[in-house]
């Protein structure tokens, strides 16, 4: 056991072992193996402990880095797992699948020269080894509380919010129009990032808390919003966005061509042993195909990688910038480029061919200009360097937008943003209707799952708060 921090001067970056590409290609299991107690305390022991750490401060959920890392080192790992979970409800999860390249540990003091502590996979160890050891116990409220909540959307931000909620006495209710609950933790993220038995351990340990589940029912449809509100003292939409941006340009119709949701959903469900007509039919399934995957965010490396799981012929990523300035982990990308995918780096798509079915894409080079006003370098087409990609399943990847849901709702009171998204008090995260409130990538766009947990935990402290205060208005009255 290490007898001080700081040993990043002697002691090297070893991340967890990862399988090597040829077999991990065939299955969809996690990539990376699990640190033993040596291997962690010894990682953890690299951190600098400095002043001010950065680790935390780019951290979305502000989590306690330094302080679990040396209790990681000192072999303290319940009180690690203690620190850990003060601020995050998943640790375990966002040690799996948060971009760490570009938040903590890119943000590490050490890590030039010297490289980075490897945070995620510590703090995957330490919530792992708290499962294992049973320190993770479902929520046990001190009191109970009369007034209760319903929570629209089962993701992280719903989930987040329903267990600090929880935690206060609330009587809490969660919405879904899924079988399972994990939202885009179960249906868009592969087991080769997070296997499924992760996140539903979670459901479990919720339901034994007290949180009651309402699956199957789509809000709007099964079950009215009205009726949703009457229901319950306080609502929180936490639906996440879903419907795909489209490309467009000739050809943009043809049979192949499919939404990245689309694609990973069924692949998904596939692999959870449910009954996918699209997949059985061969339309979602790329065995065999040529795919090429257009788009350079997160969402795109899980399509590329799950292509080649499912046996494709071949496996390209067509993206409009260059590596440097791609949304997407880095490290995703260096896990897509062993397993043998290929990157176009500035290209993008104009036209789509074939008759009935896509047979080809028909891309045009880009160039680099100048920056915007954002910072951003803008992407200019280069005239006359245009070149076609044969491909017999394009996936589109390129973002998601917010659903209509004043519409899908049928509350028109519900104002939304210029982007389609919910407006919402930046302090309180209530809506335009008093004791409705919205997290997540509903608020604030397509996100990551760390940025929902935060919203999530956020708004069930405004919400805690709303509650009193309504509790107490009776009260004073007589």
């Amino acid at each position: 056991m290490p007898d001080r921090m700081l040993q990043f001067v002697r002691l090297e970056q070893q991340p967890p072992a990862k399988r090597a590409a040829g077999e991990r290609r065939v299955d969809f299991d996690e990539i990376y193996a699990e640190f033993d107690a040596t291997a962690a305390a010894a990682q953890a022991s690299r951190c600098s402990q400095c002043g001010v750490p950065f680790c935390q401060v780019h951290c979305p959920l502000s989590n306690n880095i330094p302080d679990w890392l040396k209790l990681t080192a000192e072999g303290r790992l319940e009180e690690a797992y203690e620190a850990s979970s003060a601020t995050n409800n998943f640790p375990e999860i966002c040690g799996r699948i948060c971009p760490q390249d570009r938040l903590c540990e890119g943000n590490c003091v050490i890590e030039k020269g010297f490289e980075s502590v490897t945070i995620g996979a510590v703090e995957r160890y330490i919530t792992d080894t708290a499962f294992e050891r049973g320190w993770v116990k479902p929520v046990r409220p001190r009191h109970e509380r009369g007034q209760s909540v319903g929570i629209i959307g089962a993701g992280p931000g719903g989930l987040a919010a329903a267990e600090q909620l929880r935690r206060r006495g609330y009587q809490v209710a969660v919405y879904d129009r899924y079988d399972r609950v994990g939202g885009l933790m179960i249906y868009g993220i592969p087991g080769f990032k997070l296997e499924k038995d992760i996140v539903l351990r979670r459901w479990k340990l919720l339901e034994e808390g007290g949180v009651r589940f309402h699956l199957n029912t789509a809000i709007g449809v099964d079950l009215s919003f009205a009726d949703l509100r009457a229901r319950h003292d306080a609502v929180l939409i936490a639906t996440g966005v879903y419907k795909p941006r489209d490309i467009g340009g000739p050809g943009a119709g043809l049979a192949g061509i499919v939404p990245a949701m689309d694609y990973l959903t069924a692949a998904n469900r596939h692999g959870l042993g449910d009954d996918v007509p699209d997949f059985t039919s061969g339309a979602l399934d790329a065995r065999g195909k040529r795919v090429v995957v257009v788009g350079g965010g997160d969402t795109a490396m899980d399509c590329v990688r799950t292509a080649v799981r499912q046996g494709a012929a071949s496996v390209q990523c067509l993206y409009r910038r260059d590596r440097a300035n791609m949304p997407g982990s880095l490290r995703e990308v260096k896990n897509a480029e062993e397993e043998g995918v290929e990157f176009v780096w500035l290209a993008a798509p104009e036209a789509f061919l074939g008759d009935d079915r896509v047979t080809a894409v028909r891309a045009a080079r880009m160039h680099l200009g100048l920056p915007d006003a954002s910072g951003r370098q803008a992407v200019e087409r280069l005239e006359d360097k245009g070149f076609t990609v044969p491909a017999d399943l394009v996936i589109k990847a390129l973002g998601f937008d917010p659903e209509d849901l004043p519409e899908a709702f049928g509350e028109n009171a519900l104002k939304v943003s210029r982007w389609g998204t919910l407006s919402v008090d930046r302090t309180s995260f209530m809506t335009s209707l008093p004791g409705v409130f919205a997290a997540g990538d509903i608020v604030r766009g397509a996100s990551l799952v760390v940025w929902a947990i935060r919203d999530g935990r956020d708004a069930a402290q405004q919400m805690d708060a709303f509650l009193q205060q309504t509790a107490a208005v009776p009260a004073a009255a007589e």
